[in-house]
């Protein structure tokens, strides 16, 4: 592609986005990611940050970081099977295997990165993965990349996921079946529905594989999603991420030593990318020794969440069928959304708008992600916007 075919493509698209009111604008932070953040000089309560329980900002965390720094550095130096390793990575893994009640576990640099290594590094083209149609984007990249089929099953419908299973199994075709979902959805709040799946893997002999991004920390009294179930020993795969509820950066698998072994000798990510710093090692290891000695901040989380979908529903709002501390108002037409979103912002209140690709076309929606550091004044606050801008703009 030649330079100038280039740049006919990209304005092309970028002009044709901003038309769609699909393009997404990046409000740089002034201030920590909290409760509160300052963009542009001015405070807005926040309620677009995956920091669910607060922790980017604790002050135990930050204190572990800058104790890891002095002893260690800044960075790992290396690729964990070279030298990259260092103690501190092993006390993560450890302590994240506790948590998660499995074997064993192994940290990558993301959680992006964990479905990307996890599943190509067990599942190839002689296999096949059933796939909820709502899975995220990482799923659905780790997926392409193990060249499996993937067979993509209706949201969360056991009938259809059954007789995909049945299907699959009964032609033949595949050596192995996985069977991978999100635990909880991040865009409507919805949670799997993890004992149904699992009887249904164990029936076809199905791999099981949940992305616990958005439901560790959440659910299970903090320990996700599996937890909550009680399926701790039925589930294969439990991705988790340490950039939402942990609230530092990087991701996880826990399951079975001989799965963690195996990701650890061919998951690429580990292979070829540097380890994690020692500073986001440390405060990982902190956050989730604050998780497993107190349900504290796990219990003012969903307080603030029902407290904030409680005052919404009651203005009139379509806050959809969400069951965990997540909060969509779904507006539908995508300009209608950003609009919205817009003049929430101008009146005090960061939420911003999630429209196509990352939600489906005329679903467009502005999602709340309340945390455990609001307070009762910020989402009473936020409340008051909200019913002042769904006035003035017809939405309620």
């Amino acid at each position: 592609m030649s330079s100038h075919t280039l740049e006919q493509f990209l304005n092309e698209n970028l002009e044709d986005l901003k038309g769609k009111g699909l393009y997404n604008v990046i409000d740089p932070l002034e201030s920590p990611n909290g409760p509160v953040i300052t963009i542009n000089g001015k405070e807005l309560i926040n309620l677009s940050s995956n920091n669910y329980l607060g922790l980017a900002t604790d002050e135990r965390l930050k204190k572990a970081a800058a104790g890891a720094i002095e002893k260690y550095g800044v960075g790992a130096g290396a690729v964990r099977t070279i030298n990259g390793t260092l103690k501190l990575h092993v006390e993560l893994e450890e302590k994240l295997a506790e948590f998660k009640h499995t074997e064993s576990a192994i940290a990558y640099q993301s959680g992006f990165n964990c479905n990307m290594a996890a599943i190509s590094a067990v599942m190839d083209k002689n296999d096949a993965i059933l796939s909820d149609e709502l899975n995220h984007a990482s799923i659905i990249d780790g997926c392409r990349l193990s060249k499996a089929k993937i067979i993509r099953v209706n949201h969360s419908d056991m009938e259809d996921l059954r007789a995909k299973a049945k299907e699959a199994k009964e032609c033949g075709l595949y050596n192995k079946i996985m069977v991978i979902t999100d635990g909880v959805f991040s865009m409507d709040g919805d949670i799997a529905l993890l004992p149904e799946i699992v009887k249904i893997a164990e029936e076809f002999d199905l791999i099981t594989y949940v992305d616990d991004a958005h439901g560790s920390g959440v659910l299970g009294d903090g320990a996700g999603t599996v937890k909550h179930f009680g399926l701790s020993d039925k589930i294969d795969f439990q991705i988790g991420t340490l950039s939402k509820a942990i609230g530092v950066v990087g991701g996880y698998v826990a399951g079975k030593k001989n799965l963690i072994d195996w990701l650890k000798v061919r998951s690429r990510p580990f292979l070829f990318s540097t380890s994690l710093t020692p500073a986001d090692v440390a405060a990982s290891k902190k956050s989730i020794e604050i998780l497993m000695e107190s349900t504290e901040l796990n219990k003012k989380l969903w307080e603030n969440g029902n407290y904030l979908k409680k005052g919404l529903k009651e203005l009139g709002f379509n806050i959809g069928n969400s069951e965990t501390p997540i909060t969509p108002c779904i507006i539908g037409d995508e300009s209608l959304t950003q609009q919205f979103s817009k003049r929430l912002n101008e009146e005090g209140v960061y939420a911003k708008a999630i429209v196509f690709p990352t939600v489906p076309k005329g679903t467009g929606r502005v999602r709340n992600m309340p945390t455990a550091a609001h307070t009762k004044e910020m989402l009473d606050q936020a409340i008051a916007i909200y019913e002042k801008v769904g006035k003035e703009m017809g939405v309620i």
